[in-house]
């Protein structure tokens, strides 16, 4: 347990646009750091990169970026990764932008001797096409399925998905119900699959004066909660004190869900035990609970 378990080196909206040299020199020193990291052991449980997106445009930029940060990262590691380490991939159009991906990671993998499949993928939802089709499928579980084995989890890009409905800027949120569709699409095409789910972010950062930090506070505590409601157990942090209002959330919801009803008051089948159960290990996970709490919550 660690106050920021899941870390995304951000080369995509987060980097900006910068010059092709100022990209090079930064991909470079960003693997190097990762690599000294290891040799302190003072990296993060899970960690990735978020390269830019492979469309037609950006495709040479973000593959170049990805051979420059992992090289440096094996090259100053002798040869090691990253436990749980991670490539996510933005604005996902179809299944070839992925396909094309997982040719790049072979590459590097047969390259740089890395174990095949070492190398894992993340998918960003942030479009209408990835959710709906023009012949009406949901082209979903092909974007998956075209990781070959790699997917370590589908997000959602609220902004991005929101700004290509035209929703205007100022009403542009998580809890947005054209985002709330977009999530229980994504809940439906990958139910009982194992793909883990992250609901979004909150780009109202909890910053000085005093009013603006607690209207961003509430607002981030809100979406966070919402998204737990929702069956959502895993969102982006955009900023430090972020983690204030993402602990209390998620320390209260599961707390919450794991008080035992009043005996005869509700009839709780099978499923909902399931459920309940999977509550805990997460609570548990998180800190939530202590590991006595949880013997206790056992159904």
């Amino acid at each position: 347990r660690e106050p920021i378990e899941d870390l995304r080196i951000d080369f995509e909206d987060g980097f900006g646009n910068r010059s092709d040299g100022e990209e090079d020199e930064a991909a470079r020193a960003a693997g190097a750091e990762v690599a000294a990291g290891i040799a302190r052991d003072g990296l993060p449980s899970f960690l990735g990169i978020r390269i830019k997106a492979l469309g037609a445009e950006r495709a040479t930029r973000a593959s170049r970026t990805l051979d420059l940060f992992v090289r440096s990262l094996v090259e100053g590691s002798g040869g090691k990764l990253p436990a749980h380490f991670t490539v996510t991939l933005p604005k996902v159009a179809n299944p070839e932008e992925v396909a094309a991906l997982v040719r790049l990671l072979e590459d590097l993998e047969s390259r740089l001797r890395l174990e095949a499949g070492a190398l894992t993928i993340e998918l960003m939802v942030e479009t209408p096409r990835a959710l709906l089709a023009p012949d009406g499928h949901c082209p979903l579980p092909a974007l998956v399925a075209a990781t070959r084995g790699r997917c370590a989890g589908v997000h959602l890009g609220v902004y991005d998905y929101s700004a290509s409905l035209e929703i205007a800027p100022s009403q542009q949120r998580l809890r947005h119900p054209a985002c709330d569709y977009a999530r229980h699409v994504m809940q439906v095409a990958f139910a009982g699959t194992g793909v883990v789910l992250s609901a979004g972010s909150t780009n109202v950062l909890p910053v000085p004066p005093r009013d603006h930090l607690l209207r961003a506070w509430r607002l981030h505590f809100q979406d966070v909660r919402h998204s737990l409601v929702g069956g959502f157990y895993h969102g982006w942090d955009l900023h430090p004190a972020q983690l204030v209002t993402r602990y209390a959330a998620a320390y209260g919801f599961f707390r919450e869900c794991l008080e035992s009803p009043t005996v005869g008051t509700v009839l709780e089948d099978p499923a909902a035990r399931g459920v309940r159960a999977s509550l805990i290990r997460r609570a548990l996970d998180c800190g939530a609970i202590s590991e006595a709490e949880a013997r206790a919550a056992l159904p």
